[in-house]
């Protein structure tokens, strides 16, 4: 028996009926005693039957699936209602659009075993049904060439590792010692992970307990994701200056240097050069970086895939970040949270 003897698994869901489907079944192959974990799908105002469907399901699955309601309030709220109910000695929390592979409860359960865990955070990855589109996105978001490492996907990291919402947890004694996620709109994971950190609780990665990430399905959808990625970091730094480190100003410092660039080679010969030949640099990483994500994943779409989602990532988190300094910093305009409409999308 390991030290926890029961999982608690909470997934929040707002109309997201299909990725909530594919996920539960996911459970039904999982190598691990239906009798040590429980699922806990916290609705959280769906009008797409999510429901329902859980409902009409719940006979169906050899483990424990639970459905919880609550007004539309956000993903954070949905968590710690899910917390409030499980019956759990550890909390897992996972995005409703991922699925599990078959190993990635025990893999867990031995890791927190064996180096004594109190929390948990585990990679992403992807499954070679995704569209190629996805895979450039995974790539994009578990490469060291764009985070730094600090997602937990590098051995060397330029920054400190939180585990993330996608795939983390936190053992009951630790929630109870520090409490839910809080109500900002966008990082409540990391946050939520510094306070983790932060109470002296042992933190631990656990590499092969890995979750596939299906993220968002098209360009328009990710940009706005990481826009928002880099409003939520300047709201987090302003919560606690040491969830702000040199790697977070990177994407902003490419942002700022390649206008400044490109203002000055449009007013200077001299500029034009130089600017041309760091252009050819950043292409030349680009492809490069296309090269490599088409052999790692074995689809030759990620040849020209990648480095056009690279420059998105990059550009979104680096305007998203300068937008909610010239906000919230400089006008003092607290209510600013980037792009507004929907919590999960």
């Amino acid at each position: 028996m390991g030290k926890y003897t029961f999982y608690s698994i909470i997934v929040p869901a707002y109309n997201r009926r299909d990725e909530i489907k594919e996920l539960v079944q996911s459970f039904q192959q999982l190598d691990f005693p239906g009798d040590r974990f429980e699922l806990i799908i916290v609705d959280d105002g769906s009008t797409d039957g999510t429901p329902d469907w859980v409902q009409s399901f719940q006979k169906r699955v050899d483990y424990r699936l639970r459905l919880v309601r609550q007004a539309n309030r956000g993903p954070g709220a949905a968590r710690n209602k899910g917390m409030e109910v499980a019956e759990g000695d550890f909390f897992i929390f996972l995005d409703s659009d991922v699925t599990v592979p078959p190993q990635w409860l025990t893999a867990v359960d031995r890791a927190l075993r064996q180096q004594q865990g109190e929390a948990f955070g585990g990679p992403d990855a992807h499954r070679d049904d995704f569209p190629a589109l996805l895979k450039a996105i995974n790539y994009a978001m578990t490469s060291f060439l764009t985070t730094g490492g600090i997602r937990g996907h590098a051995r060397k990291t330029m920054g400190k590792y939180y585990p993330r919402s996608f795939n983390m947890g936190v053992a009951r004694h630790v929630y109870e010692k520090i409490g839910g996620f809080c109500n900002i709109r966008h990082g409540q994971d990391i946050e939520y992970s510094h306070r983790i950190i932060q109470s002296g609780a042992r933190v631990i990665h656990i590499p092969d307990a890995y979750v596939f990430h299906k993220r968002r399905t098209n360009l328009k959808q990710f940009f706005r994701q990481v826009f928002n990625f880099g409003v939520a970091r300047v709201r987090l730094a302003q919560l606690d200056s040491k969830l702000l480190e040199p790697v977070h100003l990177i994407p902003s410092l490419a942002v700022i240097g390649f206008l400044g660039f490109l203002l000055g080679a449009l007013a200077h010969q001299s500029f034009r050069e130089l600017f041309f030949y760091a252009s050819g640099l950043g292409l030349a990483a680009l492809l490069a970086s296309g090269l490599h994500g088409a052999c790692r994943y074995r689809d030759w779409r990620l040849a020209y895939l990648v480095p056009l989602v690279i420059p998105i990532q990059i550009f979104g988190y680096g305007l998203g970040f300068l937008t909610a300094v010239w906000f919230r910093i400089i006008r003092k305009k607290d209510d600013f949270i980037g792009f507004r409409k929907r919590y999960y999308k």
